[in-house]
């Protein structure tokens, strides 16, 4: 293996990991306060404490957990109304994206995102979250970037980072794949017609029903947790072990 091919399995590795903690997060196994313990984590996930340590990094810029020097890292408390707060914000920018994408992009930009759309049409038909999601990211970028505006853009993406988690635990939900796919496909409707108001409004409606869909699978989460004290990684709520 070269070393660039080394970096990018180091990457992969470490982005997983984090996808991996981000889900038991987001989905309850692991409490708001839980202390993140590096070598318990990597001996749990067969990995060094290095990736370990990078996703938590990772995790930290998107919110879920807090990084405090000389104390580890902890679970963060993430309130209903916090994360509101987050899907407004960005519904709001991503919705505004759309419609300057509808006005901005170039011909090219129009095709590929097309063609982009159309590709995800097979992951959502197989079944694949993890596939999707990963397309999902791009084509979003892609509407970021077609806005033709930096400022946006790095607003949009930063938003992102810090609902990634909670947005790509949404596509657990059955049918939900389908339902994203065809929402996305007004999305993409109404920019390759350059149909401005539109193109937001869709966006705007796409972005609350990825809210309400992370609401409800949440909800659920909730209601079969026995509340307690926060647990050691990899520990439920109730003291049993379960694998995140």
């Amino acid at each position: 293996m070269d070393e660039r091919s080394g970096e990018r399995s180091g990457r992969t590795q470490t982005e997983r990991l984090a996808g991996a903690i981000a889900e038991a997060i987001v989905t309850g196994v692991l409490a708001p306060g839980s202390r993140l313990d590096e070598q318990a984590l990597a001996d749990q996930y067969g990995v060094s404490r290095t990736p370990v340590r990078e996703a938590l990094r990772q995790l930290g810029t998107s919110g879920l957990v807090e990084v405090r020097p000389r104390r580890g890292a902890v679970v963060a408390e993430v309130t209903a109304g916090k994360l509101a707060e987050l899907f407004v914000a960005m519904a709001e920018i991503e919705a505004t994206c759309a419609r300057l994408a509808a006005q901005s992009m170039s011909p090219l930009e129009r095709r590929r995102l097309d063609a982009l759309h159309e590709s995800m049409a097979d992951l959502a038909r197989a079944g694949d979250p993890e596939a999707y999601a990963r397309a999902n990211t791009a084509f979003h970028g892609s509407i970021y970037a077609g806005a033709h505006n930096a400022v946006l853009a790095d607003f949009a993406l930063s938003l992102r980072r810090r609902l990634q988690p909670y947005r790509e635990v949404q596509f657990r939900v059955t049918g939900r794949l389908a339902r994203s796919h065809m929402e996305h496909g007004t999305v993409v409707a109404a920019i390759l017609d350059g149909r401005a108001a539109e193109a937001h409004a869709a966006m705007l409606r796409h972005v609350t029903l990825v809210e309400s869909s992370v609401e409800g699978l949440l909800a659920r989460e909730r209601v079969e947790e026995i509340p307690a004290a926060g647990p050691i990684i990899g520990n439920t709520r109730d003291g049993t072990r379960r694998r995140p």
